[in-house]
């Protein structure tokens, strides 16, 4: 979604940092709506409150927070808990995070939690520290355990990126069903009819929500399905490694494959390489999140963008709302944020083109 910001011939005052009132005046809305965004107030509509965030992030503005004190907004006390193999996953997140905390004026304290090892420990001991709420963002995000304790503990929880969001905890997540669907579609309509899938770690829900949407993808187009070309991962690169290995030593091998990050996919294209096959001459990759990583390879990487850093923001503004709301006696039933995914079309992926050769030459060298 594209957010338009009205024009002004002056957009911050002269001299001294921007205040409330050119941030108003930039997003063409009233001082009390800005304060309303900065404060993650619920009663606002989603497209005033993008335009008002476009125009403080335009403007760098940062909240008083002598002044928001002084308005009985006390400082509020909010964990991130992370636990993710993909460092440009993470970093993403964390950028998101810090930067609307930022803008909110709380406290963003983070926090590595391992999943099985003391994860449930670090949790209670949140409790009882007395956090104000908790971001857990993926795999966290489906750890029952940790969840389990958040929530009987009342304590106000956003999950990110998961599959299967409970009732009790708000969430921020794309479709991945839908979009991995629409990535099979698109190599099927390039006119491929093998092609190989790397599903996701089995500990995530959204794994098995991208392993649905490429079946359905499959049947729709009427393209026969082979277990064979199906290759399990853990979203490790490492991970991605073997999986692409055993996927290109088949007997008929994919002429695609699509991981289910990017993680994942760099590591097939660096497989492919090896084996001395051009990608996308001879092979067709296609990952998925569009991080960091997605354009720092080579050929950069077709893929779908799950906007990280905005759901990182999101998640966030969502519990700093929710929190506030609470203090103020409102009771608020679990909001489920889904925002838009992106397919990105890059240099990995082409129609099918088969050099027989260069597979021949490679089988040989290994002979």
């Amino acid at each position: 979604m594209t957010t338009s910001v009205r024009k002004t011939r002056t957009t911050k005052r002269q001299g001294g940092a921007p205040t409330i009132s050119d941030v108003a005046l930039l997003a063409g809305v009233s001082p009390m709506t800005v304060s309303r965004v900065i404060n993650a107030d619920t009663n606002v509509r989603e497209t005033t409150r993008e335009a008002v965030n476009v125009a403080i992030a335009q403007l760098n503005y940062a909240p008083n927070p002598a002044a928001r004190s002084l308005a009985g907004a006390a400082q509020l006390r909010i964990a991130l808990l992370y636990s993710n193999p993909s460092a440009s996953y993470l970093s993403e997140f964390l950028v998101g995070s810090l930067d609307q905390a930022g803008r909110s004026d709380i406290q963003l304290i983070v926090e590595k939690c391992e999943i099985g090892d003391h994860d449930v420990e670090v949790a209670e001991r949140l409790v009882r520290s007395g956090i104000d709420g908790v971001v857990l963002p993926p795999p966290l995000c489906d750890s029952k355990g940790v969840l389990e304790v958040l929530l009987n503990a009342k304590i106000p929880t956003v999950v990110v990126a998961t599959g299967r969001a409970p009732e009790e905890a708000a969430s921020v997540s794309i479709d991945d069903m839908q979009a991995a669907h629409a990535m099979t579609a698109h190599l099927v309509g390039l006119g491929h009819a093998r092609i190989g899938f790397i599903i996701g770690n089995p500990n995530q829900t959204a794994s098995a929500k991208r392993l649905e949407g490429y079946r359905a993808a499959l049947a729709e187009h009427g393209v026969a399905a082979d277990e064979t070309l199906i290759a399990q991962g853990l979203f490790t690169y490492r991970s991605g490694l073997d999986a692409a290995e055993h996927l290109m030593d088949a007997p008929n091998p994919p002429t695609a494959i699509f991981a289910s990050n990017d993680d994942m996919a760099a590591a097939t294209v660096a497989v492919a390489h090896r084996r001395g096959l051009d990608v996308p001459g001879d092979l067709t990759v296609c990952g998925f999140d569009d991080s960091a990583l997605a354009t720092t390879i080579w050929p950069e990487l077709t893929t779908i963008h799950q906007p990280i850093a905005t759901m990182s923001r999101a998640a966030v503004e969502l519990l700093v709302g929710i929190v506030r709301s609470a203090r103020n006696g409102k009771t608020e039933r679990a909001r489920h944020v889904l925002l838009d995914y992106t397919l990105i079309r890059r240099q990995s992926d082409a129609a099918p083109r088969r050099r027989p050769s260069t597979r021949a030459q490679h089988k040989s060298s290994r002979d």
